[in-house]
């Protein structure tokens, strides 16, 4: 790596203040301490001085991320070996299936080899446009601004894929990652100045514009529905825990498929096994607040268990047990890595409670109540991350209020 490093010290001038390339300083920059330590660190006693920082922090969740994206092209490979007719499979055609075809894979669902191959290639494709979209306008802005190039962007362009259907057309990831980096973080000042989760804005954005394509309500087959077996369809574990397709019954799905991630859905979402691995990973490194996850769960499980003793002989959800909310759609991904985002969530310790526990509880609620949406978490995330500094607001001035009792009392 040493031949690496002097090619980039000697052309550092060219992008300083005055050089030919001036301009794309920001995008030198933002290679260079990837790759390295910058240049300039403190090294006086009268700074206090931490082992993580704000690159570290990023590739630490981008870590903990690694679980849920194996997951993901994993049961999407999975997913559409399923489904297809084995009788077909050397007629099938399509860039996918030839690629397949040079490696040398079959379609067979009980090699995991074979179903990360083929999930692969529907993964990937919407993560490298995600990346080249995303990071386009994050160079772009910082540029402009003469900023440094932020490494939040690799944990927003891990996530968003994983939030969508294998099925997203790539063009519509562009357009929808495109929108949630500009009108979520930059017209806002960039990375920590954004008052809502660009992931979540960019999927909201696609879930409005493209019901058809995302709304998450329908089996998906990552492929043509000719090339699947005939007859094949079926209901995602979220469309029967809200009883859209007949009243509750457990054992139509298994919970540990459900819960290990064996299940149709979005990709990044069907394995709660994945994100909670995820979950450990970044409470042991304190990276994310254990009180929001474990206030959301709180929520959940109090408001799922608040409709189980009311019950209802017309809609079937109310009787869905908290721990069938908790592996269905997107609540291990949203309460993870969304609700605990440290820009977009309270920062104050109490405020992370309140904020978990309202987002656990709505997040039950709208699944229940409103047949309008098949996901809530989403949305759910979204309206809390505008409630977000009220709730501070509140917490820091009763702290305010009660200290000054104090000190009259005193």
């Amino acid at each position: 790596m040493r031949p690496l490093r002097e090619l980039l010290d000697r052309n550092a001038h060219h992008f300083e203040k005055g050089g030919r390339f001036e301009k794309l300083a920001a995008l030198y920059e933002a290679t260079d301490t990837f790759l390295y330590s910058p240049g300039t660190v403190t090294r006086g006693g009268a700074h206090v001085r931490d082992a993580i920082d704000l690159k570290r922090m990023m590739i630490t969740v981008v870590i903990a991320l690694l679980p849920c994206t194996l997951m993901a092209m994993y049961n999407t490979g999975l997913q559409a070996n399923l489904a297809l007719d084995p009788a077909r499979a050397a007629d099938l055609v399509g860039w996918r299936h030839e690629i397949l075809r040079l490696l040398g894979v079959s379609y067979s669902p009980d090699s995991i080899a074979a179903c990360l191959a083929h999930g692969s290639l529907y993964f990937l494709p919407l993560y490298a446009v995600t990346m080249m979209a995303g990071g386009f306008w994050e160079v772009l802005f910082a540029t402009v601004r003469r900023h440094d190039v932020n490494e939040g962007f690799l944990v927003t362009g891990l996530l968003f894929p994983l939030t969508l259907p294998p099925t997203t057309p790539l063009w519509q990831a562009a357009l929808g990652i495109s929108f949630g980096v500009v009108f979520a973080k930059e017209v806002y000042g960039g990375t920590g100045m954004n008052f809502l989760n660009p992931a979540l804005v960019a999927r909201a954005f696609l879930f409005f514009a493209y019901p058809a394509e995302i709304s998450g309500d329908k089996v998906w087959v990552a492929m043509d529905r000719a090339q699947a077996v005939d007859g094949y369809s079926g209901a995602t574990v979220l469309s029967h825990v809200r009883g859209l397709t007949a009243p509750f019954n457990s054992a139509d799905f298994s919970w540990w498929n459900a819960f290990i991630g064996l299940e149709p859905g979005s990709m990044g979402e069907t394995s709660a096994a994945a994100c909670l691995i995820g979950a450990a990973i970044l409470i042991i490194s304190g990276v994310a607040s254990w009180r929001t996850m474990a206030g959301v769960a709180l929520g959940t499980a109090g408001m799922a268990l608040a409709f189980n003793a009311v019950g209802s002989s017309t809609n079937h959800a109310f009787a869905v047990p908290f721990w069938w909310h908790m592996v269905a759609g997107g609540w291990a991904l949203g309460t993870v890595f969304m609700a605990t985002d440290p820009v977009t969530s309270p920062f104050s310790q109490r405020g992370k409670w309140i904020y978990g526990i309202l987002t656990g509880a709505l997040i039950v609620m709208v699944r229940v109540l409103n047949p309008a949406y098949p996901e809530s978490t989403m949305l759910v995330i979204l309206f809390m991350n505008i409630w977000a500094p009220l709730i501070d607001y509140f917490i820091v001035k009763a702290n305010i209020q009660r200290r000054l009792r104090r000190s009259h009392a005193d």
